[in-house]
């Protein structure tokens, strides 16, 4: 077996054993709701150890933040066409990974979205996550253009689209429609006009 091959199989069975912990994870809230559900329980549940859940979650409020979507994400941004904006890449990145969601993927998703919103010990997880997300968009963007990683209007770029995301999705599941029109007034140039009276 070819080295990237192993390394390919390697990093397969990690978001497998990621998503084993989070799916048994929310089976257990569902069941018990989330505060009376214990990492303990959780690791059993998926049978792993304590241990091993911490390799990939720092805490329990972390299993509700969805992380897993950024890889594709950025992925299809980068293999956007080149003619796009790119704002306009990043949604259309975003129609795609939203297009593969299956009826019951979407539901789930829509399910762990609509916990995490009401659970106040996630709000400091969701705050790290658009962070991340800011540089991820930041340094795919620099690939994207060609630029320096560290040009600030990259990172005010990114963090303008990231803005549109947490804006459409505060304190509400993932609202696809609602996400789309916020990038592309964003890509429009922000037309902000008074309200006729």
């Amino acid at each position: 077996m070819k080295p990237g091959n192993s390394e390919g199989l390697r990093e397969r069975k990690k978001r497998q054993t990621r998503e084993a912990v989070r799916i048994a994870a929310f089976r257990l809230f569902e069941k018990n709701g989330y505060p009376n559900t214990t990492i303990e329980q959780i690791a059993e549940a998926a049978d792993v150890s304590p241990r091993t859940f911490f390799r990939y979650f720092p805490n329990k409020a972390a299993l509700l933040i969805p992380d897993q979507l950024m890889e594709p994400i950025v992925a299809l941004f980068l293999a956007a066409p080149a003619e796009l904006s790119p704002i306009a890449a990043y949604r259309h990145a975003l129609e795609q990974v939203f297009s593969g969601f299956a009826g019951s993927e979407w539901g789930d998703e829509m399910a762990r979205q609509r916990l995490l919103y009401t659970l106040p010990e996630a709000g400091g997880a969701l705050y790290h996550e658009y962070i991340h997300t800011i540089e991820l968009i930041t340094n795919a963007l620099a690939t994207r253009l060609g630029r320096p990683v560290d040009d600030p209007q990259l990172r005010i770029t990114a963090g303008a689209m990231t803005g549109v995301m947490m804006a459409a999705l505060h304190g509400t599941p993932m609202a696809p429609d609602a996400l789309f029109a916020g990038l592309d007034f964003l890509d429009a140039g922000l037309p902000l006009t008074a309200a006729e009276k």
